[in-house]
């Protein structure tokens, strides 16, 4: 199996502390993430007065471009404005699936805006809650990208005219595949000493391989069915049910 790593939600605000621990284990073992940043972040759920801010974030952002991290652009606002998880429901929220189609375009070019002002041009999304719809992909198309990290498989894939770099469905099981691409989703905001020490475990895996972002998306893409995408959203949706009945039973302990 190689693997490579996506963070998420990189915004100015973040937990940088948590953040810049993440990073001295991926320089450790020279891994060169995707980093999805928020063109400008509304989420008040991302803020946090976490300490060693970088003196210009964008700069920083650059620097780890240059270094050979990638970028992709992380919606918009981070704002969920919807209740529906559509074409990959991991999620039962979003910040585009169930918007209007103009609404959805307007949003993509004002993050794309947003980004081009500060330098940072990339072709690659991250939708937030991993949720997007039919009108995602084709307002995605006509404002200039090409792919988005997201969907289920053991290679990258492309549908609806754009190519799709797919996340683990389960990490445990994912590493221990003898052959196939994925990529590993981290929030570093949430990650503690102990998750630091189980990822650093993950590093050392005999049977992975931890490659780029930059390799990933270098693989060929193979054509994504319609059998499959069903499949895919089945997993999806399912891994969102059993999260749901999970922390039902939590709260009633």
């Amino acid at each position: 199996m190689k693997a490579a790593v996506r963070l998420d939600d990189i915004t100015p605000d973040m937990d940088w502390e948590r953040f810049l621990d993440f990073k001295a284990l991926l320089d450790r073992y020279q891994v060169k993430p995707l980093i999805g940043v928020v063109p400008y972040n509304r989420d008040e759920n991302l803020k946090t007065n976490g300490s060693r801010i970088p003196v210009d974030f964008w700069s920083y952002i650059k620097q780890l471009e240059q270094d050979g991290w990638m970028i992709a652009m992380h919606g918009c606002y981070h704002i969920y404005t919807t209740d529906r998880g559509g074409l990959f429901p991991l999620n039962d929220f979003s910040e585009f699936a169930g918007l209007p189609f103009e609404e959805q375009k307007k949003l993509l070019r004002e993050g794309k805006r947003l980004l081009e002002e500060k330098g940072i041009k990339t072709d690659l999304f991250m939708a937030p809650a991993h949720s997007y719809d039919k009108y995602t992909l084709k307002a995605l198309r006509e404002t200039g990208f090409k792919a988005l990290t997201d969907g289920f498989g053991w290679a990258p894939y492309h549908w609806k005219g754009l190519d799709f770099y797919p996340i683990s469905f389960k990490l445990s099981k994912t590493l221990k595949k003898k052959k196939g691409y994925s990529s590993m989703v981290i929030h570093t905001d949430t990650v503690s000493r102990e998750d630091l020490k189980r990822y650093e475990g993950y590093f050392q895996t005999a049977d992975t391989q931890w490659i780029s972002f930059r390799e990933y998306v270098r693989q060929p893409k193979k054509r994504r069915t319609t059998v499959g995408r069903w499949n895919e959203y089945c997993m999806a949706k399912g891994k969102y049910l059993i999260g749901k009945i999970r922390n039902r039973k939590r709260w009633q302990v």
